[in-house]
């Protein structure tokens, strides 16, 4: 869809420039991630405070990351799990600009850098939640659970004509049967009848030779 090829990367853009200008010039950024990394050292109970260089590396890495995440969503490469990774990567930024607590800048800035943070983590969901008009993960399952129905109840349904065929074919071995015995004591009678008969006519032609001899 032409919509996306053109909002992808408009959205990017500020994720590109943001990750940039933190990659290529730290300093203005490491104020501001000093007091996230000291909120994070008094949660987790560090004693051990990183230094500047160690901060200003973490700010470095985290830019490059989100440029490297957003050129990837503009050029519609992985664009879900790009958008989901730039979500996740601008968490700590809100975090970090969050005006509830008291802060290095002014209570207005970081109000307004907190409400850009959240607004770009939004809009980075509604990316990522993007399919592209291809069916979700929830319709999937449910068509997967739909087949496995009809796959079981087809294989009920073989078995159960598999079960009446093997007594239809059973019932018709039977009769088979029957009829082979029938034909058998018929054709055992006819030959006996046949034995019976050549034994009458041989004892009648004896009979009528020993009469002949004697007249």
């Amino acid at each position: 869809m032409l919509l996306r090829h053109v909002a992808r990367p408009m959205l990017a853009s500020w994720f590109v420039y943001d990750g940039l200008q933190a990659a290529l010039r730290p300093a203005e950024h490491v104020r501001a991630a000093r007091s996230g990394v000291e909120l994070v050292e008094k949660s987790a109970g560090i004693e051990a405070p990183l230094s500047e260089k160690q901060v200003a590396t973490l700010v470095r890495a985290h830019g490059a990351a989100t440029a490297l995440a957003g050129l990837f969503l503009a050029v519609g490469k992985a664009p879900r799990t790009a958008a989901l990774t730039l979500a996740a990567l601008t968490v700590p930024l809100a975090v970090v600009n969050q005006p509830f607590t008291s802060g290095g800048a002014t209570r207005t800035e970081r109000t307004r850098k907190f409400v850009a943070n959240v607004g770009a983590i939004g809009a980075a969901l509604i990316a990522g939640a993007d399919y592209e008009g291809r069916p979700g993960v929830q319709w999937r399952l449910e068509r997967a659970r739909h087949d496995l129905a009809l796959a079981r109840q087809a294989k009920q349904e073989a078995a159960a004509a598999g079960v009446k065929g093997a007594a239809a074919r059973g019932k018709g071995a039977a009769h088979e049967i029957s009829g082979s015995a029938r034909r058998a004591a018929k054709a055992a009678r006819e030959a006996a009848e046949h034995a019976a008969s050549s034994a009458s006519s041989a004892v009648h032609d004896a009979g009528a030779a020993v009469r002949a001899k004697v007249a």
